[in-house]
């Protein structure tokens, strides 16, 4: 079988890379088409991938509509050379050109508020996949759902070790594993982000939290003089190492958030926006906590840390909780890969 994956998000690349991977070792032609944003393009050279540039990320939605149709051109040039059986994900530009060429469209989804994003995309495509804890209402005769996250088609133990001579790029010792905190402020730059925010005070959160341990941040908008040199210095491919060994995650991210929960680390999530998955880790399993509210989050979020982050058991009670997690969620790497090699039979 021939297919085209799209890659639009770093995130993207983390969670298709070993899909890829098995699809191409099962003896399938595999293309990747690629959006340059953030670090997307430098973790695709680092994984050592082959892929076509179709085009870039714009922070305004009139940059957005231009670069549609684009790359929409772009991606029918490629896909009538290539002559795909298959479209996935690469939302909305796959989407359409895959009904184009009458064939299947696969996407992907776990973030309930991308609204622009569906109304783009989840009409032109077959089948939208998304986890069981997705709360957005989709055509029920498309929408296919399995039970896991999105986080564990990279970080489930099948697929993750983490590396500890991390500590060794950041000048830390083996000593200081579980001693550290990571902070994660986003850029606000997606669509879906228009009028949300997450930490008020960020030089108050920091040195307040920096009192219970060493704070590292992570950031995709400029940090002032003041925090930039808390900013992190590892290669983006280490960071799930990272995240791993932290005493603790504080940040705007939900896909870190919902990273450092399935690793076993506790988190707290700061963002006005609410998600499906990061809720559930919550309620069901107790691995992150969520803090919305615009006008508290802030505060309450340091009171949670500050009462974890005083309890000696925390790495210990975390890794329990992480344990039920793993033996109740789907290998999504295996599961994602079955699904795409046996559609449209719906695996169980």
């Amino acid at each position: 079988m021939k297919i085209i994956i799209g890659i639009c998000h770093p995130k993207d690349v983390h969670f298709w890379k070993y899909i890829i991977n098995n699809l191409e070792n099962d003896g399938h032609a595999v293309k990747i088409l690629a959006w340059d944003k953030d670090v997307t393009l430098y973790l695709l050279n680092a994984y050592g991938f082959n892929y076509e540039l179709i085009g870039k990320n714009h922070k305004n939605l009139i940059g957005k509509s231009y670069d549609m149709f684009k790359s929409d051109l772009k991606v029918f040039k490629i896909a009538k050379r290539f002559k795909p059986d298959i479209f996935i994900h690469g939302d909305p530009y796959l989407a359409h050109v895959s009904k184009v060429f009458g064939k299947l469209h696969i996407d992907y989804c776990d973030t309930e508020h991308a609204k622009l994003v569906h109304l783009s995309t989840f009409p032109f495509s077959d089948a939208v996949i998304t986890p069981s804890c997705f709360k957005k209402k989709i055509n029920p005769k498309k929408h296919i759902t399995f039970n896991g996250y999105s986080e564990l088609a990279y970080l489930h133990p099948n697929y993750f070790k983490p590396d500890p001579s991390v500590l060794d790029d950041l000048g830390l010792s083996k000593d200081n594993k579980f001693k550290f905190i990571i902070l994660r402020f986003v850029s606000w730059g997606a669509s879906h982000d228009i009028g949300q925010h997450g930490f008020t005070n960020k030089e108050d959160i920091v040195r307040k939290i920096e009192e219970y341990g060493r704070v590292f941040i992570t950031s995709e908008q400029k940090l002032s003089k003041d925090l930039e040199k808390y900013r992190i210095t590892v290669p983006p491919e280490k960071i799930h190492d990272l995240l791993y060994y932290a005493k603790m995650y504080i940040g705007e991210g939900a896909t870190m958030a919902s990273e450092a929960a399935v690793l076993g680390t506790p988190a707290i999530y700061v963002n006005t926006l609410r998600l499906g998955y990061l809720d559930e880790q919550e309620e069901k399993y107790g691995l992150v906590y969520n803090f919305s509210d615009p006008k508290t989050a802030q505060e309450q979020a340091f009171r949670k840390a500050v009462e974890l982050l005083e309890d000696k058991n925390l790495r210990r009670r975390w890794q329990k909780k992480r344990e039920r997690l793993l033996n109740e969620k789907k290998d999504v790497t295996a599961w994602i890969t079955n699904f795409i090699e046996n559609y449209p039979k719906k695996p169980s």
